[in-house]
């Protein structure tokens, strides 16, 4: 198995590759598109037109490797008009591997800017709370004090 060192950067190219490149192909690829010289050891992520395969290629000591997964379902990249070329991390590229591909979703709580928006999204802030009766901390701390009188 295919396990990169957290140390090492990982490149996600944006666009369809022909998988019937190899070592050279990619290479060529990979030094057209990224700044950095491919022989420092980084990882070169590619994916082919269909996302159900992908190719990673990377420079040891010794020569240029290429580690290469086909998936039997599913996809590794789903829209291709939304994929960039890109700096990924190992996380996402542990993600892709397993075939969950990486974005970057939106938070699901977001805190407002002003006090203003806090009351357009609350319009009942400062009138009597529609929650039952014993809901709060202070209506259950007289309840338990009216229990013992």
């Amino acid at each position: 198995m295919f396990f990169p060192e957290s140390r090492v950067r990982v490149y996600l190219y944006g666009q369809a590759v022909d998988m019937r490149k190899s070592f050279d192909g990619l290479y060529a690829v990979a030094r057209a598109a990224f700044s950095p010289d491919p022989t420092g050891g980084d990882l070169y992520v590619f994916v082919n037109r269909s996302g159900r395969q992908i190719k990673v290629l990377y420079f040891d000591r010794s020569g240029w490797c290429v580690w290469a997964k086909r998936l039997e379902a599913g996809q590794f990249i789903g829209d291709w008009s939304q994929a960039c070329t890109r700096e990924i991390d190992c996380t996402q590229l542990k993600l892709l591997l397993e075939g969950i591909e990486p974005r970057r979703y939106l938070k699901r709580y977001r805190h407002p800017n002003s006090g203003e928006q806090r009351q357009q999204q609350h319009p009942t802030h400062g009138h009597t709370s529609h929650r039952g009766q014993g809901n709060s901390d202070q209506s259950r701390g007289a309840q338990w004090a009216g229990s013992l009188a």
